[in-house]
């Protein structure tokens, strides 16, 4: 049997055939081993492209005509209203533009271990959140003749986020200018320094100590934990995979942000690729609609086969063609052509889109052979 196998190492993948290997009944003929690897190796055969196929058109097309079906909705709740997510085509746009700035930035949190309960993950929650002063606090007073502003904290919030009156001190000192930040108990005394007791500027101040942040993920600005089949997630709008990963309670092998940038940054050009596939699938998916995931792996590769992501845009992929024909049919046709000339540039006629433009035969399907007689 493993004579058989090892005949077809090179023509079938190796996973295949391990997969094969371990489904095979024990008693399996010889002959029906022989018959199931010739199936397998007709099917991948006939699953391959054939040369010259034109395989962008064919996923431009597959994608841009079910697009054409996708909703425009752009929020939609989960939950609560303070959690949105762009959904449907805005979301398709988001991915294939490769926007730097999401409308809604999104990471589920996965945590490690199964001792979590309702209580422990609304506190662990609450201690990522991004937190500023005010949310600490339960009163602001200004003292005009000490130039001072008072900030009166909150035990329950400070014991809840796992924080101190001494490190939000600390914190604020290095924030703000001019003056010098004290904490008495759970009360903090920010004084003015050079400006004397000038009201405006303390009242300025004190609008400024209570925007400065003060506890947990910078950048993870609303927290929902909930519950998915027997385990606790906590779903944060924002992102900030750096600092989340570095956590001992979190599973950084499941955490997963939609920022494209942002995982391309920290875990890779390959976790990106996975995730424009996964992010465009999902929205498919949502609609309803049947789409091939080789044409969407095929334009993932196209965003990211450079080591960096690019948009399908006129600054990205279409921005990076060797052909001044190609790049100038896309969008803005004349500075392409004008800078093209001013560099001296030349077109080898080697794609689609320039042959079309001049009126000769693509080098695509039938036009990718010449036949010369003797």
């Amino acid at each position: 049997m493993n004579e058989l196998i090892k005949e077809y190492k090179g023509k079938i993948s190796e996973r295949l055939l391990n997969e094969l290997e371990e489904n095979l009944p024990s008693n399996a003929k010889k002959g029906d081993v022989t018959k199931i690897l010739e199936e397998l190796y007709n099917e991948i055969k006939n699953a391959q492209i054939s040369p010259g196929e034109s395989v962008g058109l064919i996923a431009a097309e597959s994608l841009g005509e079910q697009g054409t079906q996708i909703t425009l909705n752009t929020k939609h709740f989960q939950g609560v209203a303070e959690l949105n997510i762009t959904i449907g085509l805005p979301r398709i746009i988001e991915i294939c533009d490769a926007r730097k700035t999401l409308k809604t930035p999104l990471t589920d949190i996965y945590l490690k271990g199964k001792n979590w309960n309702q209580t422990n993950v609304a506190n662990f929650a609450a201690k990522i959140k991004e937190t500023m002063l005010e949310e600490l606090t339960d009163s602001f007073e200004v003292d005009i003749a000490y130039a001072t502003v008072k900030a009166e904290l909150n035990k329950e919030s400070l014991d809840q986020r796992d924080t101190k009156a001494g490190d939000i001190a600390k914190k604020l000192q290095k924030s703000l200018k001019n003056v010098s930040v004290k904490n008495e108990g759970d009360t903090i005394l920010i004084k003015l320094l050079k400006e004397g007791n000038d009201l405006n500027k303390l009242y300025a101040l004190k609008e400024q100590a209570k925007k400065i942040y003060v506890s947990g993920v910078k950048g993870i600005l609303q927290v929902l934990p909930i519950k998915k089949g027997d385990e606790y997630l906590i779903m944060a709008a924002g992102t900030n995979l750096k600092m989340l990963l570095t956590m001992d309670e979190i599973d950084e092998t499941r955490t997963k942000s939609n920022d494209l940038f942002e995982v391309g940054n920290v875990l890779g050009i390959e976790a990106a690729r996975q995730l424009i596939i996964e992010e465009i699938m999902k929205v498919i998916d949502d609609q309803g609609l049947n789409i091939d995931a080789r044409h969407i792996m095929l334009i993932a590769d196209i965003m990211t086969v450079s080591g960096k992501i690019n948009g399908i845009t006129r600054y990205g992929i279409v921005g990076e063609k060797s052909s001044v024909l190609a790049r100038a049919s896309f969008e803005t046709p004349i500075p392409h052509l004008v800078a093209a000339s001013e560099r001296g540039e030349v077109d080898n006629l080697t794609s689609i889109v320039e042959n079309v433009m001049i009126n000769q035969p693509v080098p695509s399907g039938t036009g990718m052979v010449k036949l010369i007689t003797k």
